[in-house]
């Protein structure tokens, strides 16, 4: 099962290193991986997909607070959670099937961020649903190249209801 981590660690270098070695060497695979400062400049968040069942989760949960420079490791669940990507997708698209092309992205609140001679690069955020249905939708066009961030996540609701420790 497809599992969310949010991890808030001191922002030092080699951090990352240090999560994705633990996490690799334990054989676990990362689907996907943001991280990014925070709030407070002195800490990043990690955002980790992986999979696995509950006592996996948990075995890695353990694993990651052992490391020095964790703070705090949270399972993010999906309805209490906002999770979102970017996909940037490049397509083929001679002036003949731009508008068409422009039809398929409209409902999904997509934007053309560049414009080729021969093809679009379109930008859409959401949660991977989503993106994939995009994809979909454009497989006939012609994709050229795709590149997406992997999941970014935050729990819902204020600090205080969701009981984070203090910085």
């Amino acid at each position: 099962m497809r599992r969310v981590l949010s991890v808030l660690v001191n922002n030092q270098p080699r951090v990352l290193a240090r999560v994705a070695s633990m996490i690799g060497q334990r054989n676990f695979n990362i689907e996907s991986i943001s991280v990014g400062e925070t709030e407070n400049p002195a800490y990043s968040r990690m955002v980790i997909v992986t999979r696995g069942n509950p006592s996996t989760i948990a075995q890695i949960s353990k694993q990651l607070n052992k490391l020095i420079d964790v703070i705090q490791v949270e399972q993010l669940e999906k309805d209490q959670s906002v999770e979102r990507e970017l996909l940037l997708i490049k397509v083929a698209a001679p002036p003949s099937v731009r508008a068409e092309i422009t039809g398929v992205i409209e409902p999904f609140r997509a934007n053309i961020v560049d414009v080729g001679r021969q093809s679009l690069v379109i930008q859409v955020t959401g949660d991977p649903v989503k993106l994939e249905a995009v994809i979909e939708l454009l497989r006939p066009y012609g994709i050229q190249e795709v590149a997406r961030t992997g999941v970014t996540a935050i729990s819902r609701g204020s600090v205080s209801e969701n009981q984070m420790v203090s910085l």
